[in-house]
């Protein structure tokens, strides 16, 4: 009886991750579709496309962040619906919200020195760091909406946050960071000089306060960045490299721009299945239910098998979806066949490569006393930008 019991929660878990990926497939394709349709924007504003995978990355990190933390607090029992300045919610929210400031104000200048450096024409850094910042306040804010939604729906209902909260973070920042940051461009790109220098200074001033407040005036939001801080400030710029590689190989992802389709719910998938790892393995070693080992126990081989399992089943779904979409909207593709091997061969070696590096992200922050939650999908998310952008490139110009 208990055997059963058990087998039939561990069919729920699956399947709950499971409905929240094919949602998640769907609902990312749409931000693919949108890219696909703004190519000639990308095509002339290239340093653009270096922004894309860093700016969506950071949207899912620090908000899958917040959501994988406060999935272990309901697990721990200390979660509560308050909003006051010592609460669980309350502090995590200002964290995640001044994580987003500093992160935009960052990888604006990432960018603009990474674009000057291999003569990517079309922004200036003042352009850069604005854009970064001001789209990413506003995207920020609609994911972490969205984000605290799914997590006092959860609280409510009995679900768990740990199946679901990275599929939809994920996927929430697919769909509202892209269009919010190519709108953001095309807006400030229309502005005289003398505006954006106003808006430089205005930026440059808001994130100096956030740098102040979080490190002086609020103890609780301290001890939440000073760990996820100088991480993303990493992470961001590996985001920026995967966005380079996208840009160098411009030309073929223009000339067939249905793989512009792909490249969204490509890496949303990774991340969302790479996230559910991450989150179950931090709250198994909360509980204890997992013990750190240099070989994974079988509990957690289980959970890289549930991984693959996901990986066969959305990741050619990506490739019909995309040739659907690419035929509605006349846009060039290889065919059927060919996207959909290009997308499954590239999803499973990018889910091996996930599954390694969620084990030892978790364990190694485990072991030395970090929180797991602070660094599980944000260095999954990241990695998956940059593993993910070359193995996806590769495996195109290998079958094309």
């Amino acid at each position: 009886m208990k055997l059963q019991l058990q087998i039939s929660s561990r069919i729920r878990l699956f399947l709950t991750g499971f409905i929240a990926l094919l949602i998640c497939a769907f609902a990312a394709s749409a931000a693919g579709i949108y890219l696909g349709s703004v190519s000639d924007v990308i095509y002339l504003l290239p340093g653009l496309m270096v922004m894309v995978p860093p700016s969506i990355n950071m949207r899912g990190s620090i908000s899958g962040v917040l959501a994988s933390r406060l999935s272990s607090s309901m697990h721990l029992g200390a979660f509560d619906v308050e909003f006051s300045r010592e609460s669980v919610l309350g502090s995590n929210l200002r964290a995640s919200f001044l994580s987003t400031v500093i992160i935009g104000f960052w990888l604006g200048l990432i960018v603009s020195v990474i674009c000057l450096v291999f003569g990517i024409q079309g922004l200036s850094i003042i352009d850069y760091v604005v854009i970064s910042v001001v789209s990413g306040i506003i995207s920020g804010l609609i994911v972490m909406g969205i984000t605290l939604i799914v997590v006092l729906i959860s609280y409510r209902f009995g679900l768990d946050l740990d199946m679901i909260a990275a599929p939809t973070v994920t996927t929430a920042g697919d769909i509202v960071t892209l269009p919010v940051l190519v709108l953001t461009t095309l807006f400030f790109v229309a502005m005289g000089p003398l505006v954006l220098n106003v808006l430089f200074i205005m930026v440059l001033l808001v994130a100096a306060a956030c740098i102040v407040y979080s490190v002086y005036l609020d103890e609780p939001v301290f001890e939440i960045n000073r760990e996820i801080l100088p991480l993303l400030l990493i992470l961001s710029f590996v985001g920026t490299l995967a966005g380079l590689t996208y840009t160098l190989d411009i030309e073929q992802l223009i000339e067939f721009a249905v793989f512009l389709i792909i490249i969204p719910p490509f890496t949303g998938l990774c991340g969302s299945i790479g996230g559910i790892l991450c989150s179950r393995l931090a709250t198994g070693m909360h509980m204890g239910e997992i013990d750190v080992k240099v070989y994974p126990q079988r509990s957690v081989l289980g959970q890289f098998g549930g991984s693959y399992l996901y990986a066969v089943f959305v990741f050619p779904l990506i490739g019909l979806i995309a040739q659907g979409a690419s035929g509605l909207m006349g846009i060039s593709s290889p065919g059927l066949l060919a996207l959909m091997s290009i997308c499954t061969v590239s999803g499973l070696v990018v889910i091996t490569i996930v599954n390694l590096i969620a084990y030892a992200t978790a364990g190694l922050s485990f072991r030395y006393g970090l929180d797991p939650d602070n660094f599980g999908i944000p260095v999954i998310t990241s990695t998956i930008d940059l593993v993910g952008a070359g193995i996806l490139v590769a495996v195109i110009n290998i079958l094309i």
